[in-house]
């Protein structure tokens, strides 16, 4: 099962820290890509690209400025729509459903004003919580039960960085030999 992010509305002036952490999120919980909406940012998308030559994987960001193009076509090639919006059936009610089928996901997280056609053409429109918060923490939380957890094992091959978990103090090794720090 492949898994796209598409991120609706970004406004280059006012989202761009928001944005590259729904991109950050996306890739290290186990997306395949995610896909801009609304302003292009060139340079928001060439840091997380630097991000996936440094840490690795075959992660990719893609900028598509009509969604509505990509949905229909999302949907019209077999995929399935996940929507994260508040307003949704509770995820833990909704996540074993969405597991069970193999199809290609579109993950649709926020933007300033959510069309009603986002909500029509969901498979599936999802709540993580009933409380306003952070499309970056619904992101996180979906992913993370959409994989059972397993994103946490996830190797990214090709990455000249890589952390090694210490309880003190942070080790980082590079250019894959432990001997430089």
């Amino acid at each position: 099962m492949n898994i796209n992010v598409l991120r609706l509305d970004h406004r280059q002036k006012r989202d761009a820290r928001i944005t590259t952490h729904v991109c950050l999120t996306a890739r290290a919980f186990g997306a395949n890509k995610v896909i801009l909406s609304g302003d292009e940012d060139t340079k928001l998308m060439e840091n997380v690209r630097d991000v996936v030559k440094r840490w690795g994987g075959d992660f990719k960001v893609d900028y598509k400025k009509n969604y509505d193009n990509l949905i229909d076509e999302w949907k019209n090639n077999g995929g399935e729509i996940v929507h994260l919006t508040m307003y949704g059936s509770q995820v833990q009610e909704m996540v074993d459903d969405i597991k069970i089928s193999p199809k290609n996901k579109l993950i649709v997280v926020g933007g300033a004003r959510v069309p009603t056609k986002v909500y029509k053409h969901a498979d599936w429109n999802v709540s993580v919580t009933t409380q306003p918060h952070s499309e970056v923490s619904s992101l996180a939380v979906f992913l993370h039960m959409l994989f059972d957890g397993k994103e946490f094992d996830k190797e990214f091959e090709g990455g000249k960085m890589k952390v090694v978990p210490t309880a003190e103090g942070k080790r980082v090794i590079i250019n894959n030999d432990p001997d430089i720090e």
